[in-house]
């Protein structure tokens, strides 16, 4: 089966679909045949107060540019009004049919004050955080779930920072902390309410992800983006969007994928499960890699 018949026919929505890894799934998932409903708050001429130039529209045109169907939707995943409008118009144009729906909302890079504890750090931020990365999972699950619960079927997938593995460790500030073990835990509990119904529900993520904005964070780009291990050893582990893509479009492949429902699972991992590699050609293993560094510095 040719990659881009592999979802033929399939209908997803990647919420936080703007950049970095929603971009990157929403775009694999393109290429593999879907109809992908790309969400967020950046549009052409309405960027949002994230203040990067990255808009839904592009990643809708690159989406159907791979063979697939992009539509944006802008929605702001904070207003429960705006996500039930976005399943109604999803219910509507595709006669109830939702088979994938990956919740990526973040928001939180400017929020997240890295080195300070916990009664320091801004509260009103903080809260922000919780809003932007928690509240938004669960409005967007609250209205997508149904529709797969209708039709007895569906992968709902959490995108998250750290596997059970990864996220033993405290994560460095407190709302970050909170926030990433808080979606793999709602994972967990979806997939126990989800699985008598036939969906799944799963968290997953990245390792050290080579987004957009990492990219502008060293001063570099995709083509010379090497140049930045100087500045951060660590980043020589690094994957792109590219590879998490690759992770949804396999285990929205897999007719066993209730199997893995409630766990937290890694790219690294499902790599060496599925096969499937990053743009480049290669495999990168982050836990792997991390682990060798640190011993090696130590």
């Amino acid at each position: 089966m040719s990659n881009t018949s592999r979802l033929a026919g399939k209908v997803a929505v990647v919420a936080g679909a703007t950049r970095g890894a929603g971009r990157g799934i929403a775009l694999a998932l393109g290429a593999a045949g879907a109809t992908v409903y790309a969400t967020g708050r950046s549009t052409r001429g309405q960027l949002s107060d994230m203040g990067r130039t990255e808009t839904i529209d592009d990643t809708a045109d690159l989406i159907t540019s791979k063979g697939g169907k992009g539509i944006a939707v802008r929605v702001d995943h904070t207003q429960a009004e705006q996500v039930k409008a976005l399943f109604e118009r999803v219910r509507a144009e595709q006669n109830g049919q939702l088979d994938i729906l990956v919740n990526d909302v973040w928001g939180g890079d400017a929020l997240v004050k890295w080195g300070e504890r916990f009664w320091e750090h801004s509260l009103t931020d903080g809260l922000k955080v919780i809003e932007r990365a928690v509240f938004t999972h669960l409005i967007t699950a609250h209205y997508g779930a149904p529709l797969m619960v209708a039709r007895g079927s569906g992968l709902l997938i959490e995108i998250t920072d750290g596997d059970n593995e990864w996220n033993k460790a405290y994560r460095g500030n407190l709302y970050y902390d909170l926030v990433k073990t808080t979606i793999n835990r709602m994972a967990m509990g979806m997939a126990e309410e989800l699985k008598s119904h036939g969906v799944t529900a799963l968290a997953l993520t990245p390792g050290f992800l080579r987004s957009e904005a990492m990219l502008d964070h060293f001063g570099v780009t995709e083509a010379n983006w090497r140049d930045a291990i100087a500045q951060d050893p660590f980043f020589a582990g690094s994957e792109t969007p590219h590879f998490i893509g690759q992770a949804v479009v396999a285990l929205a492949s897999d007719p066993q994928v209730m199997r893995k429902a409630g766990q937290a699972l890694a790219t690294w991992h499902l790599a060496e499960e599925y096969g499937f590699n990053d743009a480049d050609g290669q495999r990168p293993h982050w836990l792997r890699f991390y682990e060798a560094s640190v011993e090696k510095q130590g």
